[in-house]
């Protein structure tokens, strides 16, 4: 059986869509699954060993350029969409521009229903469409989509499927990632409280290494980093060689961001920081997670025991 799987962005909802992959994977043994995915992300959707084909799409940077190049692009992807015929086309995304993808794809598009997309009217490209009720966490949403679609029932916990990508990390080593960008400000947490909570973990004897996406991150990670000792601001890093530092870590510190989802999904302890977003819907999800809403008002000192009880060492 072959699939497609159209889920282009962000990087927590690429993360979220790893368990239903896991889930089909695990319950028909041969099927096979093509990807289509931000190039941004594509190196995600590679890491889980069901996933054969990733289709990168740039629909983004194609908005920003309005160049020739990006018509030629854009031209390229939709011949590469078209060269394989699927049993299932999966619009994991339910919106406009997601069946749209799935329109020019050779196969039978499926979805969510009208009362259960995002864009409720991106339901008309589909063929077949199903019922999923929108208060449920994005990964059980993701998960009963897909097993409506190809026919069974979610039985087994939620697997990423892609830690066993990465060689078998080293020894753990006494220090903690801080995640501190995200895309949005009003996700972010307050510089002088990762500074104090820096020097407080410091005081437990870590270390911590500090991740950057962009020049306001580099320099909110060069801030922290010169108010405390033990603080190493990491070079810019792609996504697996990010991947493996987390590996080796003791845990993670994070906001609502996608490098708090991966860190999630490699199954390494996190506690991730809510400010206006509800961790009940799109939170960090694994074995060793904890969620803290209001970072707002949560004061560095208070957040010292909940490390120290969720990141063993």
């Amino acid at each position: 059986m072959k699939a497609l799987i159209i889920k282009t962005s962000s990087m927590g909802d690429v993360i979220h869509t790893l368990p239903a992959i896991s889930d089909a994977k695990s319950a028909i043994p041969n099927i096979e699954f093509d990807w289509v995915v931000e190039e941004n992300f594509a190196e995600i959707s590679s890491w889980h060993s069901a996933v054969k084909r990733v289709i990168p799409v740039a629909l983004r940077r194609w908005r920003q350029e309005k160049s020739l190049s990006a018509i030629t692009e854009l031209k390229t992807f939709l011949k590469t969409l078209r060269i394989q015929k699927y049993d299932h086309i999966i619009d994991a995304q339910g919106l406009i521009k997601s069946a749209l993808i799935a329109l020019f794809a050779h196969g039978t598009k499926c979805g969510l229903d009208f009362k259960s997309a995002r864009e409720s009217i991106a339901t008309i490209f589909y063929t077949r469409k199903f019922t999923v009720a929108k208060h449920q966490h994005a990964i059980t949403r993701l998960r009963q989509l897909f097993a409506q679609t190809l026919g069974y029932e979610v039985k087994t916990p939620i697997n990423y499927g892609i830690k066993s990508f990465f060689p078998v990390s080293e020894e753990k080593q006494k220090f903690l990632i801080f995640i501190h960008g995200a895309s949005r400000p009003d996700k972010c947490w307050d510089n002088n409280k990762w500074i104090e909570l820096a020097r407080l973990a410091q005081n437990q004897g870590f270390a911590i290494k500090l991740p950057w996406g962009n020049e306001i991150e580099k320099e909110r990670a060069e801030l922290i980093a010169a108010n405390t000792p033990q603080t190493q601001v990491l070079p810019k890093l792609k996504l697996y060689d990010l991947a493996l530092i987390f590996l080796r870590s003791a845990g993670v510190v994070t906001i609502d961001t996608g490098l708090g989802h991966l860190a999630a999904a490699l199954d390494v302890p996190t506690v991730s920081l809510y400010q206006n977003t509800d961790p009940l819907r799109i939170g960090t999800t694994s074995n060793h997670c904890v969620h803290v809403r209001n970072a707002d008002h949560v004061t560095a000192e208070s957040l010292i025991p909940l490390i120290s009880k969720n990141i063993k060492f």
